[in-house]
């Protein structure tokens, strides 16, 4: 079983740049895929961007180009490097990680792009 939790959201001008981190806690992360899922309310979760257990990469198209996604399988960590943020990226953005019927997810982290 692994626990998530987020941190480094925050309010950042547009044009800006965070950098989300995602701490996981367990065994065996370095078997999961690792995903950021971000929700607005009132709608559906997005998909952000995903880093397989082999490091292959994917990426929402609104983000490419923007957003880097990392992880660390020494420190148990994910990283999303989110620069040139725009006001649509305002979300609460989630850390999953899944590995076949292996699911698990963080209660999110604020992130708002506003001047």
């Amino acid at each position: 079983q692994l626990q998530l939790v987020e941190s480094g959201g925050g309010l950042v001008q547009p044009g800006g740049s965070l950098t989300l981190s995602c701490a996981a806690s367990g065994k065996a992360f370095d078997v999961y895929n690792m995903e950021w899922y971000r929700q607005v309310a009132g709608k559906e979760r997005e998909f952000v961007a995903s880093i397989t257990r082999e490091s292959k990469l994917d990426y929402l198209e609104s983000v490419k180009g923007r957003f880097t996604i990392s992880r660390d399988n020494a420190k148990n960590m994910v990283f999303l490097q989110m620069n040139s943020l725009e006001p649509g990226d305002t979300a609460v953005y989630s850390c999953h990680a899944n590995f076949g019927l292996r699911q698990y997810w963080g209660k999110g982290t604020q992130v708002t792009v506003s001047s």
